[in-house]
């Protein structure tokens, strides 16, 4: 059974950006968004290459590569380049501790 893991302070990652952190030999994606901090895993669908770095607009995230869209909350990508989503991760913060459940 998996456990909430501490993987990064709240100030790593200001808002509307991103940073890439392993949590139990997963690459995880933490994205600061308005809504709070989501998490997914770092590796886009379409092309598998990493997402760390993309832009953040609301509760999405483009792939810095090629552009396509996934939603952050649910991992579904928006755009034609794939169909495939991303996992996504439950996360919380506590105080200014991010914590991840892999």
């Amino acid at each position: 059974m998996s456990e909430f893991v501490k993987c990064a302070g709240l100030s790593e990652v200001p808002e509307n950006q991103n940073k890439a952190v392993d949590v139990n030999g997963v690459s995880v994606l933490l994205c600061h968004t308005k809504e709070g901090m989501m998490a997914v895993e770092n590796m886009c669908s379409h092309q598998l290459q990493p997402l760390e770095g993309g832009r953040i607009r609301g509760c999405f995230i483009f792939c810095p590569l090629h552009g396509q869209r996934f939603n952050l909350k649910d991992g579904a990508p928006i755009g034609s380049l794939t169909d495939k989503p991303i996992k996504t991760f439950e996360v919380k913060v506590e105080g200014e501790d991010v914590l991840v459940k892999v």
